[in-house]
């Protein structure tokens, strides 16, 4: 199964904002969720958000009330709007997708950056 593309990431200040974008290899609809981890240079990896294929959410602490996990069926891809960004939030946001035939996928991961 090939792995979930995500795309957006980049460099920002305290305080301003970044949209991830994932999509998967197959159609968002056989999915049965797909989330955000990010992992910090010598930190474990942390789930960030997850939406379901009924856009059930759920948000890691640390980013309710600031981040937003939304998926758009018709062009296949699930977003991570990510507003207030601090510099705690610098980390590789990867992209898992899981499809119950199939098991979980991992994207690459795409970098985040915020300065102070």
């Amino acid at each position: 199964q090939e792995r979930p593309v995500e795309s957006g990431g980049g460099l920002v200040q305290a305080g301003g904002s970044l949209r991830l974008s994932c999509t998967p290899s197959g159609s968002i609809l056989s999915l049965s969720y797909v989330s955000w981890y990010r992992q910090a240079p010598g930190k474990a990896r942390e789930l960030v958000a997850l939406i379901t294929s009924l856009s059930a959410t759920n948000y890691a602490d640390s980013v309710k009330g600031r981040f937003i996990i939304s998926r758009d069926n018709a062009l296949n891809t699930v977003y991570l709007q990510m507003n207030s960004l601090k510099p705690e939030d610098t980390a590789v946001y990867t992209c898992y997708t899981f499809q119950k035939a199939r098991g979980g996928t991992w994207g690459r991961g795409t970098q985040v950056t915020v300065s102070s």
